[in-house]
């Protein structure tokens, strides 16, 4: 399930909340029992190492809006 991150506005507190994306826009009360919160926007990294440092390569053999033919 995932987790959304919340800053309460009334006292700065920053929590966690996990719940369906379809409930991902409801409203979190903070832990301190404060109303006033808001989401924040959470960045996330995902690891792994690349065979190569260079840039990855394109499905289809050509790239473009069609997948590398007649587009033009």
């Amino acid at each position: 399930m995932p987790r959304y991150e919340y800053r309460c506005r009334s006292c700065g507190t920053t929590f966690e909340v996990s719940r369906p994306m379809a409930e991902s826009s409801a409203p979190a009360a903070c832990p301190e029992g404060h109303d006033d919160t808001v989401k924040l926007l959470s960045a996330v990294a995902v690891g792994g190492t690349a065979a190569s440092s260079g840039p990855a390569p394109s499905a289809g053999g050509g790239g473009g809006c069609c997948g590398g033919g007649g587009c033009g």
